[in-house]
């Protein structure tokens, strides 16, 4: 069965009686996590962005407190975890500015935690890269907010 354009179900859904999209909306919620979530996000997050990436910022340092740092392989497993985290959130909440915020915290905590980044390659790997979109996101913002976040990113980058 081939899925419908986004253009269709938009005007399936204008079309249909608020009752019913609550029904669908809640079976949607119930099928799969992902979507509980960003449903969550939109009806009691969206308003107030800010305070939902500062959470997310404290959800990031408290993982980043727990990483088991005995092994390197331990502590990269721990490290893509919570940039896939990082990520679905951004996806959430579909500001640049946000992603970039909490790309570059990211950065900052994975800088300061201690770990041989410089020294051992994968993770090497992962900081350059996310160090790399970091720069795009950034070069993608407003003149005035590119001032300040490009600041922060020199300051990770050297």
């Amino acid at each position: 069965m081939k899925a419908a354009t986004v253009h269709e179900i938009k005007e399936a859904l204008q079309a249909l009686p608020p009752g019913k999209l609550v029904d669908i909306t809640l079976r949607l919620a119930k099928f799969k996590k992902e979507n509980k979530e960003l449903l969550s996000y939109l009806l009691f997050e969206s308003e107030e962005t800010d305070r939902y990436v500062g959470e997310l910022k404290l959800e990031m340092e408290a993982e980043f407190a727990t990483m088991n740092v005995s092994h390197v392989y331990f502590a990269k497993k721990t490290l893509r975890k919570i940039l896939r985290n990082v990520n679905k959130q951004a996806r959430y909440i579909g500001n640049k500015e946000s992603e970039t915020a909490l790309l570059l915290h990211y950065l900052r905590l994975l800088k300061d935690s201690g770990l041989p980044v410089q020294k051992t390659p994968v993770l090497m790997n992962l900081y350059l890269t996310q160090l790399k979109k970091t720069k795009k996101l950034i070069e993608s913002l407003h003149e005035d907010l590119q001032y300040e976040y490009l600041r922060l990113w020199k300051k990770l980058a050297a």
